[in-house]
Order: C-alpha cells, then sequence, then structure tokens
C-alpha cells in the first residue's frame, strides 16, 4: 500500500517534535507547516473577553506560580516517558520545515492547495478556519490530549482526574470541523499515570498514546474508508486551563496533581 503523502500543521513544541519523529519513521511527512504562536496579550485578551478578569487572574497565577515548580520536578520523569516509549522530542529537520503567520493565512491555504496532502496532520495550533479546511480535499486530523467530547480544549487528562473520572483520562484521534474539538471520532486510548504523574507529565502520557493510533491510522489510512466511532457517552464540555485555587483545592482534597 502506497504510504499517504503527509503535511503536518503544528506549533513548534516537544509534543509535535514527538509527534513527527514517529510518525517519519513509517510515513512520508512531506512538509511540516508551523505558525506562529499568538501574542501572549492578544492571547489573554480573547480569554478575559470570554470568562471574566477574575477567572483569568486565578489562571495565570497557576500558570505562573504552580507549572514552573511542577516542570522542575518532573524532568526525570518526562526523560523516563519518552526512554521507556523510545520517543525522540529532537527538533525536527529544517529542511522539511515551512514558517508561516496562521495555519489560516492566505500563505498557508496556498501552500495545502499547491502539496497536494493525502492527510493533514494537525497539533497545537489555533482553532483553524473552514476557509482553510476547504483550501484541500485531505482530511484534517488532530491527536487531542483529552477523550472528545466530554474533554475537548485543553487538559483533558488532569480534568478528567480532578473529577474523578479516570476511565475517560486518555487521547483522542480525531477529524477537524468547524468546532473546537467536536469532530468525528477515529480513535481513543486511555492511559495509567503513576503516583509520580501530574499536570506536566500527563500530557506526554497521552501523546505517547496517541502516536501509536495515529501510526495505526496512517498504516491503514485510506480518505474514502475512515470509520468515524460513536460517541462515549457523557456531557459535552469545553475546559480552560485550572485557576491556581481550583488545582489547589482538587490536589489537597483528591491528591491530583
Amino acid at each position: 500500500m502506497k504510504k499517504p503523502r503527509i503535511i503536518f500543521l503544528a506549533s513548534p513544541c516537544d509534543f509535535t517534535n514527538m509527534i513527527y519523529h514517529e510518525i517519519a519513521e513509517a510515513s512520508d511527512i512531506y512538509k511540516v507547516i508551523f505558525e506562529k504562536p499568538v501574542s501572549k496579550k492578544v492571547f489573554v485578551k480573547r480569554r478575559i473577553k470570554r470568562l471574566g478578569y477574575l477567572q483569568v487572574f486565578g489562571q495565570l497565577s497557576f500558570q505562573l506560580g504552580i507549572v514552573p515548580f511542577l516542570r522542575k520536578f518532573s524532568t526525570k520523569r518526562i526523560e523516563e516517558i519518552l526512554s521507556d516509549k523510545k520517543i525522540s522530542r529532537n527538533e525536527i529537520p529544517h529542511d522539511k520545515v515551512i514558517q508561516v503567520n496562521s495555519v489560516n493565512s492566505k500563505q498557508t491555504r496556498q501552500l495545502l492547495h499547491e502539496l497536494h496532502p493525502d492527510l493533514v496532520l494537525v497539533n497545537g495550533t489555533r482553532i483553524i478556519s473552514e476557509k482553510t479546511l476547504a483550501s484541500t480535499d485531505a482530511p484534517f486530523v488532530n491527536l487531542h490530549v483529552g477523550i472528545t467530547p466530554l474533554y475537548r480544549g485543553v487538559h483533558g487528562g488532569y480534568w478528567a482526574l480532578a473529577k474523578g473520572n479516570a476511565a475517560c483520562c486518555g487521547v483522542t484521534i480525531h477529524l477537524i470541523d468547524k468546532g473546537i474539538d467536536t469532530g468525528g471520532i477515529l480513535a481513543q486510548s486511555i492511559i495509567q499515570p503513576t503516583k509520580r504523574d501530574n499536570f506536566v507529565t500527563y500530557p506526554y502520557l497521552q501523546v505517547a498514546a496517541g502516536i501509536q493510533l495515529l501510526n495505526k491510522l496512517i498504516r491503514s489510512f485510506s480518505s474514502k474508508k475512515l470509520q468515524v466511532l460513536p460517541p462515549p457517552k457523557g456531557p459535552s464540555r469545553l475546559w480552560y486551563h485550572p485557576t491556581i485555587w481550583e488545582y489547589l483545592g482538587i490536589y489537597f482534597q483528591k491528591g491530583i496533581k
């Protein structure tokens, strides 16, 4: 079976590097299109408009006051996960990378049209517009660190544990549509965190599990035979970063780190 021609739309990060190296070993990732991240100022303004000043203040306090502490003490655990799964997070070769301002720019749409991908993989970008989705006939497939549609948005693994729903602490491979993590489900897998894991390390376990699902999907890929699975039962919800008081309250009540 011919390997699909893959274009990877992503933001630069460990998880993007992990996905690239594992998928590139078995498939043809022709080009990686990196978008510039949304400026922190613009991001914060948008989040305040959506959630209000108090909620965003609490989220920023968590990200600035708790996350760096967790990262510092999670270095060894992250290396252990990568070593155990034999996954690299080295930089992507520069000759593979194309830089764009946004996945929704005219430049990106033109690239997708000209490169004729069979499959567009996505990781960590802003919400992709309908105009960009329509720029190629190839399906857009996302690796989401959460079980959709129950845990859409960010930090789905953490929130599943925090809400006492460990059976939905996992990862989803899904098609991208105009919504936020609302596309058809192609595969899902549950992870089993240890007592050494925390908010920072859960995504490494999820991405490692998601890579296995992606590889399986790509090995048998046919855009005409993508099978959409029924969603798990439960309410669909969009989740955000925890506030510092949410995180500390959950930690002292339930021991979820």
